[in-house]
């Protein structure tokens, strides 16, 4: 996902959780996910901080290397249909606010 042009939260374990930073671009694009047969979870306030929002990804080891690249497919189509990719975190920002 950081290759794709992702920003990731820095952590070492199974939960990797996508920075979006705005609530209501994390609610979108968890839906466009769904609609890719990507189940994915976006999280806003109250549940982690203002400007924190996020999509949740988590890898298990049940996950077989097609899953992962049917995954990263769709995160990557949704990326470019919102022109998040290789954006930083300001870029983000100024697109879609807070």
């Amino acid at each position: 996902l950081q290759e794709a042009g992702f920003i990731l939260k820095e952590g070492d374990t199974p939960i990797v959780p996508v920075m979006l930073f705005n609530a209501k671009l994390a609610q979108d694009v968890s839906r466009a996910l769904y609609d890719q047969g990507v189940y994915a979870v976006g999280f806003f306030f109250p549940v982690v901080p203002k400007g924190q929002a996020r999509i949740r990804t988590q890898l298990s080891a049940a996950h077989e290397q097609q899953h992962l690249d049917r995954g990263i497919e769709a995160f990557t189509k949704i990326g470019k249909k919102y022109d998040i990719l290789g954006k930083t975190k300001q870029e983000v920002i100024e697109r879609y606010g807070l």
